[in-house]
């Protein structure tokens, strides 16, 4: 069976999740739901959902205990992506092929937006029935989201924009900006199914090595792919004089290196049994897609 196949019931169960929780008593205003919903249901992989799902499913964790903090992860993400678009930011008009938030509303209602999916998140993880772990995996997500994780790596990147950094410096910035999430994603779907500080260890060399190797691979299509396929402007990082890998490595050695982190994220599984079959499968997806 395709990656795409077994990732669909998992998809489905996030965006049910999703939308169960962004009904209309969750925002007093019309306009505010309407931006937050735009965002969430714009297209998106749901890879940090998923990778939550994965990781409980590695631990024998039953799919409904994730619900929470599947929902919760890809509320911050949505809020990220959000506030990466606005002008003051990247400057993207396209999200997915679709006009990002703040072209299709206004700044204003884009920032609010993105305010609002962030504070959900929390109160998703806060008003799920009580479980064991629940605190870890709050902290998880604060400190994965926060001025330790995704911000410092957004303030890291605009601080780059220009300059001539180092391979070092580079991955210190994505293991922040994109890493940190994604390790959060699979220590939370761990920690809901009870792992032990093994196999925590093992998933946190996982997480690590794919969230890396996301960052390259995105590197690799926004200099390989098109528009139209990628959903967003091919080539925007080489417009903004960015450094990506693939600047600072050329095409091939950045390939070689994501083919490398892939082996690192699956050599880290090799004491799960098949119950991490689907990790490993992501793994592979990560640097096989084409958007």
């Amino acid at each position: 069976m395709a990656i795409t196949e077994k990732l669909k019931p998992l998809i489905e169960r996030a965006d049910q999740q999703l939308d169960l929780f962004l009904s209309e008593e969750h925002a007093s205003s019309a306009h505010l739901l309407s931006a937050m919903r735009y965002s969430v249901f714009n297209g998106g992989k749901r890879i940090r959902p998923v990778l939550v799902y994965a990781a409980g499913q590695a631990l024998h964790c039953p799919p409904a205990d994730c619900d929470a903090p599947a929902v919760a992860v890809e509320l911050i993400h949505a809020y990220s992506l959000i506030h990466d678009d606005l002008p003051a930011m990247d400057d993207d008009d396209l999200r997915r092929g679709k006009p990002t938030c703040h072209i299709q509303y206004d700044e204003a209602t884009a920032i609010l937006a993105g305010d609002a999916l962030q504070t959900s998140a929390f109160s998703a993880l806060l008003n799920a029935p009580q479980q064991p772990g629940q605190l870890a995996i709050l902290q998880e997500l604060a400190k994965a989201s926060g001025s330790q994780g995704m911000v410092a790596g957004q303030m890291i990147d605009l601080d780059a924009v220009g300059k001539e950094i180092t391979l070092s410096e580079l991955e210190n910035m994505h293991r922040h900006k994109t890493g940190a999430l994604i390790q959060a994603s699979v220590r939370m779907g761990a920690l809901a199914g009870g792992a032990n500080a093994v196999q925590l260890k093992a998933l946190d060399v996982y997480a690590a090595a794919l969230g890396l190797a996301f960052q390259v691979q995105d590197d690799i299509l926004d200099v390989e792919s098109d528009t139209e396929t990628l959903g967003k402007q091919q080539g925007a990082d080489i417009a903004l004089n960015k450094p990506t890998y693939v600047s600072l490595l050329g095409l091939e050695r950045a390939k070689e290196k994501a083919r490398h982190l892939t082996d690192t994220a699956l050599q880290s599984l090799d004491d799960f049994g098949p119950e991490a079959d689907l990790l490993r499968e992501l793994a592979r997806y990560v640097v096989e897609r084409n958007y």
